[in-house]
């Protein structure tokens, strides 16, 4: 079993989301011993552009030319990304709320891994086919002064419809969800901190 974890917060220990998916990592680590759990720190590696080239890799799979020369040697570095995470069968996320999406390095990288024959199928008639069915996520959810269900003025969430929505369409059906928000504008920050862990905790026994 391999459960990888990217981190998508780039606050090391000062991260509100890090601490939560500390609680989890502890109690996953207890309850499967054997695992192997590879950490990816978005903030720390080396993300190549997804730039024209491998847009047009990425078009062959649609019938737009052929993947030979340069197009060739950038889908097969895609694909060395792309196993690595397409090879763990849990998944753990930090997403904290950013201008009411994803961080940009977090949507970067699934720019890069979201491709054809790899993490999806796609057919005009019925749409997107995920091919990572049968694994499952563990998503820390934070944000600073939005909170579900709040007036817009404290913004919009753009950023767990669209990440539960990805995750869907590359086939991860078993989602959990913990919230840790808001984490500043509450009267008492310590209680929401500590009740996400024990929600986190409670998932890594799964």
């Amino acid at each position: 079993m391999k459960l990888l974890y990217i981190k998508g917060s780039p606050r090391g220990r000062k991260s509100k989301s890090g601490h939560v998916a500390e609680s989890f990592l502890d109690s996953y680590r207890a309850n499967h011993p054997e695992a192997e759990i590879d950490i990816l720190d978005l903030w720390d590696e080396s993300l190549p552009e997804f730039d024209g080239d491998k847009v047009a890799a990425k078009m062959t799979f649609f019938g737009e030319g052929t993947l030979e020369g340069t197009q060739k040697a950038v889908w097969e570095q895609i694909v060395t990304i792309t196993k690595r995470f397409a090879s763990a069968d849990d998944y753990l996320f930090t997403v904290p709320m950013w201008n009411f999406g994803i961080p940009y390095r977090l949507k970067w990288y699934i720019d890069i891994i979201m491709q054809p024959g790899l993490l999806f199928q796609f057919d005009p008639e019925n749409g997107y086919t995920g091919l990572l069915e049968g694994k499952r996520a563990t998503v820390i959810f934070t944000s600073g002064g939005y909170v579900p269900g709040i007036s817009e003025s404290f913004g919009v969430d753009h950023h767990s419809t669209y990440f539960n929505a990805w995750l869907r369409s590359i086939g991860i059906s078993d989602i959990i969800i913990v919230r840790y928000q808001p984490t500043l504008i509450t009267a008492d920050p310590i209680a929401g901190q500590i009740a996400a862990q024990k929600e986190a905790a409670y998932a890594g026994r799964a």
